[in-house]
């Protein structure tokens, strides 16, 4: 009897040696303008350590909401720091990384004859359709809304003319549209809604591929905006979670959205700490009650805790 429990535990430990252990799949909540580039960097995390990711695209701020409502991710990439912080904030993820920089640019029809330098006067034009995303839900509204805000700095009057005339491109796309730069393209020529795009310089690049027609134009100093995007693991994710974040911040990754169009990352000095957590939530707070008295002039709540954050 000793010798066959003997033998059987001689079985026992040669498979345990000889199968290796199963990799957990990674599931990565990403937002839209991540699309291209983070599915490449999942591409190659799994080609190199034989780890699967199932990913998930869609605004950053739908994202948020759907995770603090009890969907299971492992790892969160948002479009700004605020809606990381967010999870942070409730508990449900780690420390929030900057692990990406994005600038807002303009996209525009040719017809426009858009250029730096005459943005603003087209941007105050009545009968040019200046679009922007919904701010709230999504950070690239609200970086819309903060060019509206520089915009107000050089001259009184100016924040109230864009935010009334400002359209609010936002829905369902077709599904041959479903890309940060075919949602441009859908917009702008396909069912002409807009003239003038805010957008990030990713997603005008990923547009001006498939339709080499758009102009794509640097802001002007004074109206420049950034866009830093926040990185997050949730708690509770597989351990496999950590190392797709460590990869997203790695060489290799940063060298993957560098091609893309994406900058460096910046540090969050501070980002973690009481005071940023409190000021997130009762911004967050004060954002829900603004918001149903406008769509666009309320996000900038929000924007001033990511400058806070940021600086």
């Amino acid at each position: 009897m000793k010798k066959q429990l003997f033998a059987f535990s001689l079985i026992a430990c040669a498979v345990n040696v000889t199968i290796p252990t199963q990799a957990f799949a990674v599931t990565l909540y990403a937002a839209g303008s991540l699309r291209g580039a983070l599915s490449e960097v999942a591409s190659s995390f799994t080609q190199e350590f034989g780890i699967p990711v199932t990913t998930e695209f869609a605004s950053s701020g739908s994202l948020k909401d759907r995770l603090l409502a009890g969907e299971k991710a492992d790892v969160f990439a948002s479009a700004d720091l605020g809606n990381a912080l967010a999870l942070y904030q409730n508990n449900i993820s780690g420390e929030v990384k900057n692990f990406a920089t994005n600038p807002i640019y303009a996209i525009a029809t040719p017809e426009v004859s858009l250029t730096t330098e005459n943005l603003l006067d087209k941007f105050l034009n009545p009968d040019i359709k200046l679009g922007i995303s919904r701010p709230v839900s999504d950070p690239l509204g609200d970086y819309g809304v903060e060019v509206f805000r520089k915009a107000e700095a050089i001259a009184p009057g100016r924040f109230a003319s864009l935010n009334a005339k400002a359209v609010i491109l936002s829905g369902t796309l077709p599904p041959n549209r479903n890309s940060p730069g075919g949602s441009i393209v859908y917009y702008l020529q396909d069912i002409n809604k807009a003239d003038i795009y805010l957008v990030y310089y990713t997603s005008a690049l990923s547009a001006q591929q498939i339709s080499p027609s758009l102009e794509i134009v640097e802001l002007p100093d004074s109206l420049k905006v950034q866009a830093d995007y926040g990185l997050t693991v949730l708690k509770g994710a597989n351990p496999e979670g950590s190392q797709l974040a460590n990869y997203i911040l790695s060489p290799t990754g940063q060298q993957i959205l560098a091609k893309y169009g994406f900058g460096s990352p910046r540090s969050i000095p501070e980002s973690q700490g009481v005071s940023g957590i409190l000021l997130a939530f009762c911004v967050a707070f004060a954002l829900q009650r603004k918001l149903a008295k406008t769509q666009v002039g309320d996000a900038c709540g929000g924007l001033r805790l990511r400058n806070l954050i940021s600086k």
